[in-house]
This record gives C-alpha cells, structure tokens and sequence, in this order.
C-alpha cells in the first residue's frame, strides 16, 4: 500500500508532535525554567524589537532586553505584592470580629433551622476558641513549622531558588537571539513544505497575538472596574483587591473566583453588616455580566474564535498531562490546535469525501 505525499506529511507532523508530548512529559521538572521563559520571550520580543528600532542600531540590544526584563519582573512584583496589604490589614481584624460574626451567624441559622423542624445547637464558644487559638498562633511556633518544612522539602524549596535565578538568565538570553533561534528551527523544514509551513504559523501567531491582546484590555478594563466600584461602596481595600481580582481573571473562574472571595472576606471584616453582600453582588454581578457578554466576546472571542471553554479545558488537560509546564504550553498548544483543526475542517469541506 502506498501511502499519498499527504499522508506522509500528516504521520511526519504527527510523529514530531508525539515526540514533543513525550519530551514535555518526561522532562517536565527540568524543562519548566526553559519553558516558562520560551512564553515569556515570545510575549516580549516585539517590545524588544521595537525598542530596538527606535534606537536605530545606537544603542546594544542587550540594553533594551534588560530594560524590558526589569519592567516585567519589577511589574510582577508589583502584582504578587498586591495581596499583602490585604492580608495585613485583615488578619487582625480577623481576630477582632470573627467571635461576633459567629455570634450573628449563629443568631441567623439557628432559627431559620428550626423553622424547618431542624434542631440543631452549635457549640460556638468551642468554635471561637478554635479560630482564636489558631489567629493568635505564636509567631515562634509558624516560623518553626516554615523551617521544619524547607527542612523535609529542601529539594523543593532549592528547585524555586534555583528556577527564580535561571528563568530571568534563560529569558535573558532568547531575548537576545530569539529572532536567530526562529530562523534555525524553519531551516529544519524541508524547502517544498516551507510555504505551508510559514502560513501555518503565521496564522497560529496571529490567533495567539490576537488572544493576548484582547484579553490584556479585558484584564485592564475590569481592574480598572472593580478599583472603581469596590470603592464607591467604601472598602478600604477597594484598590488592591479591584486590581488584583481583574488582573487575575486571564485564569478562567479561577481568577474571579479568587478575587470574589477576598473581596467577601474584606468586606465582611470591615463592615461586619449585610452591606458586605449586597457590595459584593452587585460589583461582581454586573461585573461577571460585562465580561461575559460584552467584554470577552467584543475582545477576544470575535476576533480569533477561541471559545473560552476550549480554554478551561486546554488548562485542564495539559495540566493534568503535564503539571505545571502543561498550563504553561496549553494556550500556545490551543491556538496551534485551533488553526490545525481550521484547516482540516476546510480541507475535508473542499474534498470529494465531504462532496460525494
């Protein structure tokens, strides 16, 4: 049986495609320093490209990637350290209103189960006690279960040093030659395939891009959105926790869900009244509403066709393979996959199977 030039193509692709799974798969520990700044290079280069323009060959490419690299670690910084003014702030009122939100929670449920023919008592001095007990922690006590920890997991914690020193020496040094590292991987592609090959990437490059910047705006508009809201009701936080909560929804529900629950907790210790629910329904209610139904679609999905549950599910799936360079790979793997898939519906619609 002699097989057609397009089916050799498809078992050549589908062959390096096994490999590259494999590879991820087995390697994953050693590869996730290298992978994460291959995404992050790839997310940068244009902005060291056009740095690099504009200083028209009389300043060193190597100032404008340390340039960019310092505004992004700086600016990552920033975003991680958005959490902790909201948990110094809450922890100790943490201490202060938890007893007499428990009071009030325990005035609410009991009689509304025995309404219901429910009886039921809860021990809330036992509860309180708890809860207490452990907000008042002795620091001494935290900090010897920390370095009781690092002790047992000091592989652990050495990989995260480790990974924090080599990503930004990684990304340092593609950012420099990532164009070159380009070239050199299209130079492997035999010469007759090189057409296709360019206009396949090409278009996975554009529904990535498009993806990327669609999804920025969203991030920034509902930041911008949350900030403003949260603080018309007169949370205290308002700022931190209307940044963070819309710049972390690029992880589907997992961000909003994140930012929901602060958003709860640091309303309900600062006003310790129904007010807290009522802020939270409504700023994130309509905010939910907007992004689903305006943003996200005008944004991003009209413009590349990426449903946001291939996404869910793209996260899913190659974290579950993968572990953490799964999730890294999955939204490049998805835009290559959707383009792939693009061009075989077409193919199959323009072929006799499909005509008859």
């Amino acid at each position: 049986m002699e097989f057609t030039p397009f089916q050799k193509r498809a078992a050549a692709w589908t062959a390096i495609a096994v490999l590259v799974l494999l590879a991820l798969w087995r390697l994953g520990p050693v590869l996730t320093p290298f992978v994460v700044a291959a995404v992050l290079a790839y997310a940068l280069t244009p902005l060291v490209n056009r740095l690099d323009r504009l200083g028209r060959g009389k300043v060193p490419r190597a100032l404008a990637v340390l340039l960019v690299e310092l505004v992004f670690i700086v600016t990552l910084l920033g975003l991680l350290l958005l959490i902790v003014p909201i948990l110094a702030k809450d922890l100790p009122l943490m201490r202060n209103q938890v007893p007499m939100l428990l009071d009030r929670l325990s005035g609410w449920i009991e009689p509304l189960l025995a309404r219901i023919g429910v009886q039921m008592t809860l021990d809330m001095a036992s509860i309180k006690s708890l809860l207490l007990q452990y907000l008042n922690g002795n620091v001494e006590q935290t900090l010897g279960s920390l370095l009781s920890s690092l002790k047992l997991g000091g592989s652990v914690a050495l990989a995260l040093v480790g990974n924090a020193v080599l990503i930004p020496v990684a990304l340092f040094y593609l950012l420099m030659d990532w164009d070159r590292f380009v070239a050199r991987i299209v130079e492997l592609v035999p010469p007759h395939l090189r057409d296709a090959f360019d206009s396949f990437t090409n278009e996975a490059d554009k529904v990535l891009g498009e993806y990327l910047r669609g999804q920025l705006l969203v991030m920034l508009t509902l930041a911008v959105y949350y900030s403003v809201g949260l603080s018309l009701f007169g949370l205290d936080l308002a700022l931190p926790v209307g940044i963070f909560t819309g710049l972390a929804v690029f992880v589907p529900y997992l961000g909003f869900g994140l930012g929901l629950v602060l958003a709860t907790l640091a309303g309900l210790l600062q006003f310790a009244s129904f007010k807290a629910v009522v802020m939270v329904a409504v700023v994130y209610g309509l905010g939910q509403f907007g992004e689903g139904f305006f943003l996200t679609p005008r944004l991003v999905g009209e413009r590349i066709g990426l449903h946001p549950l291939a996404v869910i599910f793209a996260l899913l799936a190659f974290g579950q393979l993968f572990g953490f360079v799964g999730v890294l790979v999955a939204l490049p793997a998805s835009a290559v996959l959707l383009v792939a898939i693009r061009r075989v519906r077409s193919g199959y619609l323009a072929s006799k199977l499909y005509q008859g």
